[in-house]
């Protein structure tokens, strides 16, 4: 439609530029000068006539993330990638370290998925645990420690419901906060790090590097889980639909989502304004792009970094449409 736009507009300007030719030949130099100067000026209301998405639109992605950074008196780390290609598509501090939180939860049950296609462990393994190895946010585990729960439905619990104690018992499981980091550098992330378990792994103090990642470094090691051979394609489709059956995501991403629109994704929150999103999406309920938002160091209520991250999302997704 723009094309064609254009392409009207460029026909009438032709027959304009002619006519006004034509004029110049019988008239003084006075006129003459008058006649081109109006000219001008309906060439330039012709030209901006094209232009009407890009006067009225929304804020783009990038515009909408310096206001978000304003509003929250905090930094934002965001990345938008292709996953099929890994083409970064949209990032604005991808490259500075931001706590994971939770959102580390997708890292570790990775982790296992890669123990269990090594044939190091069973989903159906049952784990049991006593009430001191709960902690704080343990929703779905605190109801199970009569009978236990196996390691699927930990992982389940952990990436669905944000269970604390579930990522514990199962950060267990692949030797702790070192073991994961050392899965990391396995599978070629040497940036991304745990150094401690829930809940202390959410304290987000300025300028520590415990527990953090970049938006780049998330995104890449996501699309290495679900994309290349690092995991059986069995263990991908089970890791994707973890991420599918988030129950906490609500208010973020999943606010403005359009109808059709495939989402997944794992959220986190921690101190000090520290929250975060790592997610896949796309039209035709299609996974086709990773977006990985990061909030920290602001003073907002969760209530309006919720706001923020849903309102990046939907400049994202508008500018996608486009």
């Amino acid at each position: 439609m723009m094309k064609e736009k254009r392409g009207i507009v460029n026909q009438q300007n032709a027959g304009l530029f002619l006519f006004v030719a034509s004029l110049l030949a019988f008239i003084g130099p006075h006129s003459r000068m008058y006649v081109v100067m109006r000219y001008i000026r309906l060439c330039i209301i012709s030209l901006l006539a094209t232009l009407p998405l890009a006067v009225h639109a929304s804020p783009q992605p990038l515009e909408q993330i310096k206001l978000s950074e304003s509003q929250l008196s905090g930094r934002v780390g965001m990345i938008e990638m292709d996953l099929a290609s890994g083409r970064t598509l949209t990032a604005w501090r991808a490259d500075e370290r931001f706590p994971m939180m939770s959102t580390f939860k997708v890292v570790l049950c990775g982790a296992v998925l890669a123990r269990v296609d090594a044939g190091d462990e069973q989903l159906e393994r049952k784990i049991h645990y006593r009430q001191q190895d709960l902690v704080d946010y343990s929703p779905v585990s605190e109801k199970h420690l009569a009978d236990g729960m196996t390691v699927g439905e930990l992982c389940a619990a952990a990436i669905t419901m944000s269970d604390n104690s579930a990522a514990n018992l199962l950060l267990a499981t692949v030797g702790g906060p070192a073991g994961l980091t050392a899965f990391l550098r396995q599978i070629g992330d040497n940036v991304t790090r745990l150094d401690r378990w829930e809940t202390e792994l959410n304290e987000a103090l300025p300028g520590d590097a415990r527990d953090t990642t970049t938006p780049a470094s998330m995104a890449a090691t996501l699309r290495k889980l679900l994309t290349s051979q690092r995991l059986s394609a069995r263990s991908q489709r089970q890791l994707l639909q973890w991420m599918v059956d988030d129950r906490v995501a609500g208010p973020l991403i999943r606010s403005v989502l359009p109808a059709g629109w495939f989402i997944a994704d794992k959220t986190g929150a921690g101190e000090r304004g520290a929250r975060g999103i790592v997610a896949l999406l796309g039209p035709n309920n299609k996974a086709e792009r990773i977006v990985v938002i990061y909030l920290r160091d602001t003073p907002a209520s969760m209530a309006e970094r919720n706001q923020q991250i849903a309102g990046i999302g939907a400049a994202l997704i508008e500018h996608w449409q486009r």
